[in-house]
């Protein structure tokens, strides 16, 4: 029997939203899990050797970091020299650790919605700045698509390529924290969005996965003055890019961003 032309137009739409989903292939004899992404065995020995890498830097007292990472944080009255600061700084481990630059923003210096990662990669590492490989690719992908890429600022939890790529350590984000601190008071954003379970846990102070916290609205309030704005965590797009099915939790935490940042415009406005 000859396929009508409405059921041809069906199939070609389901076919486009399969693609739009991530699905890459059909089915199978067997069953495939097509969204895991097995690393090569090389990639698999270097993050076993440095997941538990984190050391001082030699000579560096932890109290003393932080103090002058607070000095010169606060010395910052633009983005600009913030940047400029936090080249400037000795204090973090990750430095003496293979990083080859700091990688601090990029983005609007005015935008109304401050993003904050965990920390950079091989490709941030070369280019300098954040979110600039595949996972950034992708992020940058859905922001254009919710309307919000010329409203957001990008930086992440540390500043420094942490060997292997591997997650930053809380003592290494804490030492990085009042930069991160001091970025928000300069930009004062409407919205804050967290990528990733690191991100969630330096800011907030979570304890939750971020399978629980995403989706959820929160509230980071500096301990410091009375500068608060409303956060969304969710899933880091690299975690997207090896579990395809979940773009559309982030989708919808992005369209929650959104719509929020347009109420609040809206309000002000009446």
């Amino acid at each position: 029997m000859n396929a009508q032309p409405h059921d041809i137009a069906a199939v070609e739409s389901l076919l486009a939203f399969w693609r739009d989903a991530g699905v890459d292939a059909c089915y199978g004899d067997a069953p495939v899990d097509h969204t895991h992404v097995a690393p090569p065995p090389a990639v698999k020995a270097v993050q076993r050797a440095t997941a538990s890498v984190v050391m001082p830097l030699a000579g560096v007292n932890a109290d003393d970091a932080l103090a002058e990472a607070r000095r010169l944080a606060a010395g910052a009255a633009t983005l600009q020299d913030l940047a400029a600061a936090v080249a400037a700084f000795e204090g973090c481990p990750l430095r003496g650790m293979g990083a080859t630059q700091s990688v601090f923003g990029r983005g609007n210096p005015n935008a109304s919605i401050l993003i904050i990662g965990e920390g950079p990669g091989g490709d941030e590492d070369r280019a300098g700045q954040p979110f600039v490989g595949k996972a950034g690719q992708l992020l940058d992908r859905m922001l254009a698509a919710a309307g919000l890429t010329d409203k957001v600022f990008i930086t992440n939890t540390v500043f420094w390529r942490p060997p292997g790529n591997r997650t930053p350590s809380p003592q290494e984000q804490a030492v990085c924290a009042p930069f991160v601190e001091r970025a928000f008071a300069l930009l004062k954003p409407r919205a804050v969005l967290l990528l990733g379970a690191a991100s969630a846990k330096s800011v907030l102070g979570a304890e939750e996965g971020i399978m629980k916290l995403r989706g959820n609205w929160k509230e980071w309030r500096l301990l410091e003055g009375a500068l608060s704005a409303p956060v969304m965590p969710t899933l880091h797009p690299a975690f997207l890019l090896r579990q395809p099915q979940a773009k559309r939790q982030v989708w919808a935490d992005l369209l929650s961003l959104a719509v929020r940042l347009e109420t609040d415009s809206v309000e002000e406005q009446g």
